[in-house]
């Protein structure tokens, strides 16, 4: 049974999350129909993307599959990890690609939105970002897609107290571009998209890689990054995050060491 629908209308594609039963976790399977997707509507040349769940969602997406993460003393956010290939994909495709978002968005979903190129939301969406509830350790390129998103400040907020971010105060922050009631989000979305598909589409692919490649010039020192790699190999080693994931899985609160 698919995880998500396609659609085409014009020069706009449409990738909708559709795996209510697991509340959109992006698990390899759905995050691989997502991919294929935009490899198809970059082949048909489109010129614009929405990425969206069902219409009324309470959860946009719960994120990471927490289920198909490593139970320790392995990288839980590889190279080979789905998420980064789905950043990947959304960050090399040669149009915009406009997340369109209503219900809470939760960890590695709320990255996958941050990549987006544009975002719109209903002002009942939230934004979570929680490694720490789960005692993950946040790779590099995913920091630096939420340093790319919003000022540093806003980023440590998310990430050190795991709180939801409502769409308003995302919006004030310059995290997303749009807040829309919901009885308007669809339409405001795919004119939005509409009106970017009457527009020069190699013009916009070359901005969009310009931009991409421009917002990755951060220069790391070899040192710097060994240092990041150490520190990252100390949380997915430790007792914490077994604990992490054991009690996502028991549906029970962490009892974290920090050890």
């Amino acid at each position: 049974m698919a995880l998500t629908n396609t659609n085409v209308d014009g020069n706009v594609g449409t990738i909708t999350l559709n795996n209510p039963e697991k509340r959109n976790a992006l698990s390899d399977a759905l995050v691989h129909e997502v991919v294929e997707g935009l490899r198809d509507f970059s082949a048909r040349r489109l010129r614009a993307v929405i990425l969206r769940a069902m219409p009324g969602v309470k959860v946009w997406s719960a994120g990471h599959d927490v289920g198909e993460l490593p139970e320790g003393r392995r990288d839980p956010l590889g190279w080979d990890d789905p998420l980064r290939h789905l950043i990947r994909e959304i960050e090399d495709f040669p149009a915009p690609v406009i997340a369109m978002i209503e219900g809470t968005v939760w960890g590695g979903a709320s990255e996958t939105v941050f990549a987006c190129d544009l975002i719109v939301a209903s002002p009942e969406a939230t934004f979570a970002v929680t490694p720490a509830k789960l005692g993950v350790p946040y790779n590099v390129t995913g920091m630096l897609t939420f340093l790319n998103a919003a000022n540093i400040r806003i980023v440590k907020e998310l990430l050190f107290t795991a709180k939801p971010m409502t769409a308003a105060r995302a919006e004030r922050a310059g995290a997303i571009n749009y807040v829309v009631p919901a009885a308007e989000l669809e339409s405001f979305t795919y004119g939005l998209a509409n009106d970017i598909a009457l527009l020069a589409p190699l013009s916009i692919a070359v901005m969009k890689e310009q931009l991409r490649v421009l917002s990755g010039a951060h220069p790391v020192s070899p040192r710097g990054f060994e240092r990041v790699q150490g520190l990252r190999r100390t949380v997915y080693d430790s007792f914490d995050y077994g604990e992490g994931i054991s009690a996502f899985r028991e549906k029970r609160k962490p009892v974290f060491r920090g050890e």
